[in-house]
Order: C-alpha cells, then structure tokens, then sequence
C-alpha cells in the first residue's frame, strides 16, 4: 500500500494513476497519523512553495513529515516537495520550510535563460541509487522557476544535479528519504521506471544501503530538448459526440458539419506512445459557458491521465462566471476542477485578453483575475496564456499606436509594416491590443508560458510564422509556444533554427497522420535540435 499526502493543490491525480499503472494501490493522508504509519510515502509538491507550506501548516502535517523523515522511513518528493526540505525559498519570503536542509531556495538568475525552466533536461548522477537502476540517461520533465544549488545542499545528501545556466540540484537522497525536482509521473516510460524502483518490495534496505560512490559514466552539462506538442480542439459535434476537430483560420466546419477527426482519449493515448512531448486540449465545446458543469470535458482528462505519463494543458472556459442558478464560481474554481481531474497546466484565452486591457489601464495589479489566483496558488508554471492575433498591414509605424514590425511578407497594398491584433471569442472579434501587450502584461500577472497561435497561418501548412514569434520572444523571458502553420517535418526544424521558441505545437497534420510525431523528431535530431 502506498500512502499519498494530498493536501488539496494541483494536479496528483497523474501521480495516484501511475502509482496504479505500476500495479500498486494507493491510499490518501486522512490524518496526521496516516504520515507515520505509511509503508512508503509519496508527497508531490504541486504549486508555489508558500502555498504548499501553509497547507502543510493548515492540516497538520509538518511535524509528522519531519518524524517520519528523521526516522528514516521511506519519502519520495517531487517537485516543491524537494524545495520544501530547505530553509526557505524566495518565492515566499518569510516562509519557513521544513529545514531538514541548510540553506534558500532562489531563482533562476541567468538573463538569457525562460523563466519557468519547462521541458524536459537530463540528471548527472553523483552516487549511485537503486532508484537510477535501468536508467539509460533519458531525458525527465521539469517545470520550476526556483532551484536548490550546490552550496545549499549538504554533500551527504547530493543524488544528481542538471544544468539550467547553472548548475541545480535536481535530486537528494539520504537513507530512505529522497526527493526529486524533476517529475517522474510525466516523464514518461523513464520517469515511471525511476518510480517504480522506489515502490519495489525491499527497496527500504536497497535504499538504506545505497552507496556513494559516483557514476562512472562521464558527466556532461545537461541540455535541455525543444518541445513537440500535440494539440486536440475538442467540441461537440451536431449529433452531441464529443469530438477532436481542426479548423482552417478557426472554421472547424466543412460542407456544413463539424469536421470530425478522432476521440479525444484514443488519439491522446497514440500521441503519447508516438513520442509527443506534451498534450493540449482546447476546450471549443458549447459547455464552455457552464465550466464546472463540463463532464464529458473533466472525463476525458480523468480518463487520459490514466494512460498518458507527459503533461497535459487544457484551455477554454477558465474565468469567472454565475451559472443558471445563481452560483458563483472564481476562474481558481474553474481551474481547480480541471487540475483535479489531471491537467498539469491551464490554458488561458479571451478572459486573459480582457485582464490584459484591465491593467494597461492603471499598470497596477488587481490579484483578482484568473492569471493572478492561479499563479499564487499552483505557481507561475501552471498557467499559459493562449494568443490568437491576426496581422494588420499599416504603411508606416507612426500610423498605429501598435507594436509594429517591418515585415518580409507585404500587405495586400504593399505595406511594409504590419502588428499583431490579439482576438476573443475564437478569432471572431478584434481588439484594440497587440500580441507584445497581451504577452507582456501576463507575464507581469503571473502567467508563465505562451502558446503563441496566428490566424493567418492556421490551417495554411506554409509553415509557422518566425516574424510574429521573434516579436513576441524578444518582449518576455518566459517560455514561447510557437503554433499554426505547421505542415511538414522540416517547419519544425525551421522554427527552432529561426526563433527560441522552446515548443512547436500542431493538430491537424498529426490527426490525420500526413506527419506522423517520429517523422517530426528524426528530421530535429538529424539537424542537430536538442530532443527527448
């Protein structure tokens, strides 16, 4: 039986499916004492460092977790847990962690380098673990924006480290306690290998006798892969059937009827064996006006994330709103749900738009809207902002109060100059707020991630547009997704050669199976772009 310590944030439920998927049962931390008496441990650190503290603190469990640690029975952490083992982290001034070891967590310092690191990096082993037994140095998911260093580690406890412009601790280990950075629940077929070595009968004495001497393969800085993602838009089609569709400029209908390209769950499920990196659902249903109310949306992530091991976004309907009863629900609500029932990340469109209008206005934050709830509560990482501009030829910059930029691709009357108006409502509206704006202003909310669409190129296969992406990338340090256009292997080579855009994402051409996803990642690794 293994015991997870659930304390109410994020998304556990991959974690509770892959302990399942290993052939084990799960129960949850009910009280302080379930801490002590567990056979073996989980405790996933989901969401920002103060929050993960004041939950422990809320229920309880802090000293508990620090009697069991000091007994030496079995803990796995993952993620914010590891951080949690410090003194505190300067994402949360004032905090205190559970200082089993000396020292801060920090930031990410280096100016060049996406802050969240998100994607997958390798580990540099520093002693060996029975944990590490069968690992071939595949690559494993890491999404933070803090790091525990070399000087703050106590040496006795230093598992392996991975390189993100600087050298990070990425996984400690001492006795039966051990906890990792990385997320081995997405990591795929390595990260589930590295799992379920700590969940093996008699792995308490393999653990406690683990040596120290250090790897003999030969250690290399660690570098991080470009990510290929795998986009579903899902609805309902005119018969009820929910379904995974694709439009052309954002018209899913052909000949009058929903165009219909798959089940949801199956064609995430062949994604994820064919080697996507990550899944996104958009949420283009009718439900969408009814969130908390989305079943058939909420059961297919439940149902994905008992068969896909990678991170999964969805997006569409995260905002507040009142149902046809009178409840009112916060976009944290809305989002909640979704992480509950196995997203990783939240996607955020129109009402990320709107927000963005909001604080243009005053330059000051509310720490009311959807990005700033989320990002407080699950962490920066959590939260992408989904762009949807258009291009808008003007003759000269001084002709708009825009973000502009003189393009290699003239307008319909030659114009050289043109910006990037950001759209609501699936493309069908128009405002007066350029792509830089909205990506800039999210950024400075909390946001954490773009995944950067264009009208122009969707549905087209000419390729993703380097123009709009450069814009974008030079104006925020946080990771960019390029997106639309995509129609060949080599569109993904050229984005990663043309732009630092850490993710390329496509839909139609992996539906249909005209680029199948091994196509995509030979043509990278053949032209030298880092992969998993």
């Amino acid at each position: 039986m293994i015991t997870l310590l659930d304390y109410g944030a994020g998304n556990v439920r991959s974690v509770r499916n892959a302990i399942r998927k290993l052939g084990y049962t799960v129960q949850d931390v009910r009280s302080p004492a379930d801490i002590l008496n567990a056979e073996r441990l989980i405790f996933p650190g989901v969401g920002s460092y103060g929050s993960v503290m004041e939950r422990l603190q809320r229920d309880n469990f802090v000293e508990p977790l620090l009697e069991r640690i000091r007994a030496d029975k079995p803990v796995l952490g993952i993620c914010v847990a590891l951080q949690a083992l410090f003194e505190g982290s300067e994402e949360s001034p004032g905090i205190a962690g559970l200082s089993v070891l000396k020292g801060q967590i920090k930031r990410f310092t280096q100016s060049d380098l996406s802050v969240p690191q998100i994607g997958w990096n390798g580990v540099n082993l520093h002693k060996e673990s029975p944990l590490f037994a069968d690992y071939n140095g595949e690559k494993l998911y890491f999404v933070h924006s803090y790091c525990a260093t070399l000087m703050e580690a106590d040496k006795e406890w230093l598992l392996c480290t991975t390189n993100y412009g600087e050298e990070f601790v990425s996984g400690v280990q001492k006795g039966n306690i051990t906890a990792f950075q990385f997320h081995p629940e997405k990591s795929g077929a390595a990260g589930l290998t590295i799992l379920g070595n700590y969940l093996k009968d008699g792995n308490n004495e393999a653990l406690t006798l683990s040596s120290s001497k250090k790897s003999d393969v030969e250690q290399k800085p660690t570098r991080m892969a470009k990510r290929v993602i795998a986009c579903l838009d899902v609805r309902t089609n005119d018969y009820g059937d929910l379904v995974v569709t694709k439009g052309d400029q954002y018209d899913v209908r052909d000949e009058g009827e929903v165009r219909n390209l798959g089940k949801p769950v199956e064609l995430a499920k062949r994604y994820y064996e064919e080697g996507a990196d990550e899944i996104t659902f958009l949420n283009i249903t009718g439900f969408r006006d009814f969130p908390m109310e989305d079943q058939p949306m909420l059961e297919v992530l439940q149902k994905t994330s008992e068969q896909v091991f990678v991170p999964l976004t969805i997006g569409g309907g995260i905002r507040e709103f009142t149902d046809s009863n009178g409840k009112e629900y916060s976009s944290l609500d809305v989002a909640s749900e979704y992480f509950r029932s196995g997203a990783d990340k939240i996607s955020i469109g129109s009402d990320a738009c709107y927000t963005a209008e909001e604080y243009l206005k005053t330059g000051r934050k509310s720490g009311k809207s959807s990005i700033e709830q989320i990002s407080f509560v699950y962490g920066a990482q959590a939260v992408v902002i989904s762009v949807d501009p258009r291009r808008v030829y003007v003759k000269s910059p001084e002709d708009t109060s825009h973000n502009t930029i003189k393009t290699q691709v003239p307008g319909p009357d030659g114009e050289e100059y043109c910006w990037y108006q950001c759209t609501v409502k699936g493309g069908r509206e128009g405002r007066d707020l350029d792509a830089v704006q909205l990506a800039a202003s999210c950024e400075a909310l909390g946001a954490g991630e773009i995944l950067l669409n264009c009208i122009d190129k969707d549905g087209t296969n000419s390729g993703f547009d380097f123009e709009l992406i450069n814009h974008v990338k030079a104006a925020v340090s946080i990771p960019v997704i390029a997106s639309s256009g995509a129609g060949s292997a080599a569109h993904f080579v050229e984005v990663f050669q043309e732009t630092d855009a850490e993710a390329a994402l496509a839909a139609g051409i992996f539906h249909r199976k005209e680029v199948p996803i091994a196509e995509v990642k030979q043509a990278l690794k053949e032209s030298g772009v880092e992969i998993r």
